[in-house]
């Protein structure tokens, strides 16, 4: 099939391949001007990097929607399971201290966060996606270090660490005399 545009049609394509900051738009554009110059569809692939299935669906999208076919739509998808309902329970639960929740852990990691929206919502994600819904949410997050601090005795263990440091001292006084 020859391609033909009227004057019009090709300044039309041609402005909006100058006039974009895409390069999937100024590609297709580029291969509705090179198929009304008469190029043929492998030569076209060719030059420009693309294949020459390309070629033919952005020449069908053209005749069958004009210049708007032109412009790469947004890939459809499965909808997210985070709806806004358990998205404002993220951002509740991330900006409440684990313990005012009855919690007995005092920092927030991936899987116990999952664990609690999962009981409020019961949607539940997996730790990497809900990272990157975290993400998503603007909010960041590092692994947790767990220490025992505020879990022991403090008492106990200042007098067990002295206790520590007495036996050092022996020790290394006694090698010292054995030699």
């Amino acid at each position: 099939m020859a391609w033909k545009l009227s004057n019009k049609e090709w300044d039309a394509v041609d402005n909006l391949r100058f006039s974009t900051t895409e390069a999937a738009v100024f590609r297709n554009a580029t291969i509705i001007l090179m198929s009304a110059a008469g190029c043929s569809k492998p030569a076209i692939a060719h030059d420009l990097g693309c294949s020459v299935g390309t070629v033919d669906n952005i020449r069908k999208a053209y005749r069958l929607r004009g210049l708007p076919g032109l412009i790469p739509g947004k890939p459809s998808g499965r909808p997210s399971r985070a709806t806004p309902e358990y998205l404002a329970a993220l951002r509740a639960a991330v900006q409440t201290p684990p313990q005012e929740l009855g919690y007995g852990f005092s920092v927030w990691s991936l899987p116990r966060l999952c664990a609690h929206l999962e009981k409020q919502t019961g949607i539940r994600f997996s730790d990497d996606q809900l990272g990157r819904i975290m993400r998503q949410e603007k909010f960041s997050y590092q692994r947790p270090k767990h220490t025992m601090k505020g879990k022991r005795d403090e008492v106990a263990y200042q007098q067990a660490a002295g206790k520590l440091r007495t036996l050092k001292k022996k020790r290394s006084a006694t090698m010292l005399t054995k030699r």
